[in-house]
């Protein structure tokens, strides 16, 4: 099994994030940046620990953060399937 799928198994959904900061040489421009991946919620900790590394590393300040979650496998999407396929 994939990494992505033990990923979603265990509860992971997809989080994409519209930051918009301000440019260190021109702080009243805003510039876009997008930011996706497998994340948990409600804490988010992939997302809040992306915007500490921005914050603490990174020139351009952050204006606003806005974000979609999406879990990828609910209860309803899997079901037990018995079965057998005989090939010559």
């Amino acid at each position: 099994m994939n990494q992505d799928m033990e990923m979603m198994l265990k509860g992971y959904g997809l989080t994409t994030a519209k930051i918009l900061y301000r440019l260190p040489d021109h702080p009243l421009l805003l510039q876009t940046y997008i930011w996706q991946n497998y994340d948990l919620a409600p804490d988010f900790p992939e997302m809040k620990g992306f915007l500490k590394f921005w914050q603490e590393k990174l020139d351009g300040p952050l204006h606003s953060v806005s974000y979609v979650h999406q879990k990828m496998i609910g209860p309803q999407d899997w079901r037990a399937l018995k079965g057998e396929f005989i090939l010559h």
